[in-house]
């Protein structure tokens, strides 16, 4: 029999976030301080967000929404990386990215962690965009999992295979 494993991945649900956009989006439509300021909210391609308004508070308010709407849904607010307000004509854009996918130097950091301070025969390794984590005892693997969600490693990361 195979040694208990786990996968590290950095994933968002699609739908969690479609769900929360179009909360935030019908939440700025109603409110009285988003009334006359334009405040929208969609999507700019499959990871991309863009915000607008007439003012850059409102633009940041709008934001302000979304996230909150995001952390009633359980996404990670790591997950979100949003920009700067800049003006553009008469209104104000930002466009904000959904994060998802272990870059390879985080993937090293994450292993590395592992290596260094997880328990003895507990090995990490990288696939593509998120890391195998093998061992001899599942409780071997429960302790890196705890590490893993007690670190700041700046992406949300999940837990997933667990076998």
């Amino acid at each position: 029999m195979a040694d208990p494993s786990f996968d590290v991945v950095s994933k968002v649900d699609r739908q969690e976030v479609d769900n929360a956009l179009n909360q935030a989006a019908k939440e700025l439509s109603t409110r009285f301080d988003f009334r006359g300021t334009g405040a929208k909210v969609n999507w700019a391609g499959d990871e991309a967000i863009t915000f607008e308004a007439d003012t850059e508070e409102r633009c940041a308010a709008a934001i302000e929404v979304f996230k909150e709407k995001l952390i009633k849904r359980g996404i990670s607010q790591k997950a979100f990386d949003v920009g700067e307000p800049a003006p553009s004509g008469k209104v104000h854009k930002v466009t904000g990215n959904l994060v998802q996918g272990i870059s390879a130097e985080k993937a090293k950091e994450i292993a590395k962690k592992v290596r260094d301070e997880g328990p003895k025969g507990v090995q990490a390794q990288i696939q593509g965009d998120q890391l195998r984590v093998s061992g001899k005892k599942k409780d071997q693997l429960q302790e890196v999992i705890a590490l893993l969600k007690g670190a700041d490693f700046g992406i949300a990361l999940q837990f997933t295979n667990y076998r």
